[in-house]
């Protein structure tokens, strides 16, 4: 007979909430994050799972002056808008996700107040994401781009464990694609080696509670509707 294994149903709790809490934040306050919390996260999300060990994430970690005008150049370039718009979906993007996108996007802008017709209030707020929405630590994260997608998925591993390891210890955090578009800004800047590409951004900081954009709660598909079980006694 084999035995259940004991459940640990305060660990579970806590994870769970720690899991369920997580949202991406697009308003912070500007109470300071020490290095040393950064660091302590860090350690962390460094034990998250990667093929054969590869460990493929390299990070670039920004506050006080050296943000500021980091953020600068972003803006600058932002505002030129003379580089090529960056892909992050294909064309042909499955209907099921593009429905659920053109959800957020209605979600966000009216959260915001901003007409999605309004393309001029909309590049401006997407400005807000080179600021890292007034977040004190900003984070870039590249990748060796002669990895493969199995790579990049450990990427993704690595990331969700930061931005959980940050919400256990009250911060909040934002993924932020949109950096991937100033890349040539970002490789100068932070003087990157060759061969490394930017994989996102990310804000870091203590959320502001009060704002609107903190309410903007995103719905999630049931489990019924992207899982497929084989083999189970449905009866048990």
């Amino acid at each position: 007979m084999t035995k259940t294994p004991p459940k640990d149903d305060a660990a579970r709790g806590v994870v769970d909430e720690v899991i369920r809490s997580r949202a991406a934040v697009r308003a912070f306050q500007s109470t300071p994050v020490s290095k040393a919390l950064v660091v302590e996260i860090l350690e962390v999300a460094r034990c998250a799972p990667s093929n054969s060990n590869t460990q493929p994430w390299s990070v670039h970690v920004l506050e006080g002056d050296a943000k500021r005008r980091f953020s600068q150049a972003l803006l600058r370039s932002h505002e030129r808008d003379d580089l090529p718009a960056s892909r992050h979906f294909p064309g042909d993007l499955p209907a099921p996700c593009r429905s659920r996108q053109s959800d957020f996007g209605a979600r966000y802008y009216t959260t915001l107040g901003i007409d999605r017709a309004d393309a001029a209030a909309r590049y401006t707020q997407t400005g807000r994401n080179y600021l890292f929405f007034d977040a004190p630590i900003g984070l870039i994260f590249t990748i060796d781009d002669r990895l493969m997608p199995h790579s990049w998925a450990d990427y993704g591993m690595f990331l969700q464990t930061f931005m959980l390891a940050a919400k256990a210890r009250g911060l909040d955090t934002c993924p932020q694609v949109s950096f991937v578009r100033h890349e040539p800004v970002i490789r100068e800047c932070l003087q990157l080696p060759p061969g490394q590409t930017v994989v996102c951004g990310m804000s870091l900081g203590y959320a502001q509670t009060d704002a609107a954009l903190h309410r903007l709660a995103m719905p999630r598909d049931p489990v019924q509707a992207f899982a497929t079980f084989h083999g189970f006694d449905d009866a048990a």
